[in-house]
């Protein structure tokens, strides 16, 4: 028995340390999205074509949702152990911290009830059964929305959960690999549906102490070459480096049993060393909800729990204008130092912030899209009724409201976009400003090289006026050449349209004549200075 024990825990430390191997850091990819995995409606969930037909053969179909240690199994019988194994729904789990659930509970009133979620629920692998037997009892009359926040999910509380209420293995899934999706399942008129909603979002982590700019602050070239070194691959999928913060790439995963007496929210939040949302805050921020006036007044005069469900989207949207000013902040330092050099290094991040831009295009779609999803889908327990008291109409009215938001989001991405595009633009127009200047510089040189090149060629060759009796010398060489060297000199300065040597607007005889006027001028100083004196 001793040995079995140790057997077991070895077995659940070397999963953990496995799942810690996955769990990101700032700097390390996050996997590319399955998106053909992402919802029920997919024909074939977690099955790839070049595996081995047996492998994914359908399993008897059960109905056993008292054996909650069988889930997905016990309730979704095409989902296969291989399918399940592909998903990695189980193995990303925790299997030895216990996991630690806050409750919300919303009675018929409207009003939040303070004292059920003051302290959270931690399931050991003890105390899984106990769970199970607390969610099997009959929920009191008068509660209108119970949510359960999850942080560090076991595996057992995932099939605890999944059991209970009867969730889709997608949504389980699509949370740990952080596919984006929404979905509706089980509608049934009069009686209710399950909704989920898994959305990727942006959000700012907070940097103290420390300063990881991604442009390095000395400025000196060994610097922003090493800078460069470290950033040669564009990674999208990793968290966002800036001056002083980081953009991380946040998830709200929600499902929602909706009931015609009850509804039921369970959000998942993921493991990780990242400063992402936990279950505890978001806990806090959907009762302050109830703190505010105008929503509170919803909450008492409509009793679809959906608009509860519609307020914790809009904690993407604050997460969303944070991070924008941030970055926004971000690129007006980028301009100042773009305007002050013009080292390669910059235009590198310019492209790095404009592909980060790509990507948050994406996710902003997702974010409309999942809103969207919202207001197409109301509450079928929920009755049809067209007067005042009719909850769908006012729930399509504060979806637009949050849309008209993204909107704005999408217009601040779009003007932070075009402004960076504007200062590549700056950027690359200064670099070829000085490189015109350097060939200009190149130009001057070879024209003053020109003149000596020329009578060297011209006394190196081999004809009867120059070589007869090999009278020339090096004199006349230096003679001819300086002779011609100031002829070059002195008709290259006439022909510049602008110089130092004449008034602007100078005819040209007086551009021919600057060698007498240049020569002329202490002359015409000595004569100035005591006309100045006298007066």
């Amino acid at each position: 028995m001793a040995d079995h024990n140790i057997s077991q825990a070895l077995s659940n430390l070397l999963v953990e340390m496995k799942l810690l191997g996955r769990t990101r850091t700032p700097q390390q990819r996050a996997s590319v999205p399955p998106y053909r995995h992402a919802a029920p409606s997919a024909p074939w969930p977690w099955m790839d074509f070049d595996v081995d037909k047996s492998a994914v053969e359908r399993s008897s179909d059960r109905e056993s949702s008292d054996d909650w240690s069988n889930y997905p199994q016990n309730l979704f019988g095409n989902w296969t152990k291989d399918q399940v194994e592909r998903s990695e729904m189980l193995t990303r789990c925790s299997h030895s911290q216990s996991c630690l659930i806050y409750k919300v509970e919303m009675g018929n009133d409207g009003l939040f009830n303070k004292n059920a979620g003051e302290k959270p629920t931690a399931v050991t692998a003890e105390s899984t059964q106990a769970f199970w037997n607390e969610l099997q009892q009959p929920r009191p009359e008068g509660i209108r929305i119970r949510a359960f926040f999850v942080d560090n999910l076991s595996l057992d509380v995932l099939k605890v959960l999944g059991t209970t209420f009867n969730i889709e293995p997608f949504f389980f899934s699509s949370s740990m690999n952080r596919i984006s999706s929404r979905y509706q399942e089980d509608a049934k008129a009069g009686v209710g549906d399950h909704i989920t909603v898994i959305l990727p979002f942006i959000c700012v982590m907070r940097e103290t102490g420390t300063r990881p700019g991604s442009i390095p602050h000395d400025g000196s070239a060994d610097a922003l070459q090493k800078a460069a070194r470290e950033r040669l691959e564009i990674n999208t999928q990793a968290s966002l480096k800036l001056t002083h913060d980081t953009l991380l790439e946040d998830l709200l995963a929600i499902h929602m049993v909706r009931g015609k007496d009850s509804s039921t929210i369970i959000s998942y939040h993921p493991i990780s060393h990242l400063k992402e949302t936990s279950a505890s805050r978001l806990r806090s921020l959907v009762e302050r909800t109830g703190d505010s006036v105008y929503w509170s007044k919803l909450f008492k005069k409509f009793e679809d729990p959906t608009f509860v469900f519609l307020a914790i989207l809009w904690y993407a949207l604050y997460a969303w204008d944070e991070a924008f000013e941030v970055l926004y902040q971000h690129i007006i330092e980028l301009e100042s130092r773009v305007l002050g050099t013009n080292d390669v290094v910059l235009t590198q991040e310019l492209h790095k912030l404009q592909a980060y831009l790509l990507h948050y295009k994406q996710l902003l779609r997702d974010f409309h899209k999942s809103v969207e999803f919202v207001k197409k889908t109301p509450n079928p327990a929920m009755p049809h009724d067209d007067g005042e008291h009719n909850s769908t109409k006012h729930l399509k009215r504060e979806v637009d409201n949050l849309l008209s938001e993204i909107d704005r989001l999408e217009s601040q991405r779009t003007m932070q976009s075009d402004r960076l595009d504007n200062v590549m633009r700056l950027a690359f127009a200064t670099v070829n400003i000085e490189d015109s200047r350097a060939m200009k510089r190149v130009s001057y040189l070879t024209m003053v090289f020109l003149p000596a090149s020329l009578i060297a060629a011209v006394f190196g060759m081999n004809v009867v006026e120059i070589n007869s009796g090999s009278r020339e010398t090096l004199s006349h060489y230096v003679e001819a050449t300086i002779t011609l060297t100031v002829l070059t000199i002195w008709l290259v300065v006439a022909m510049q349209t602008e110089s130092s040597f004449w008034p602007k607007g100078s005819p040209w005889w007086r551009r021919l004549a600057w060698p007498l006027f240049f020569a002329a001028t202490p002359y015409l100083r000595r004569r100035r200075a005591p006309q100045r004196d006298e007066q």
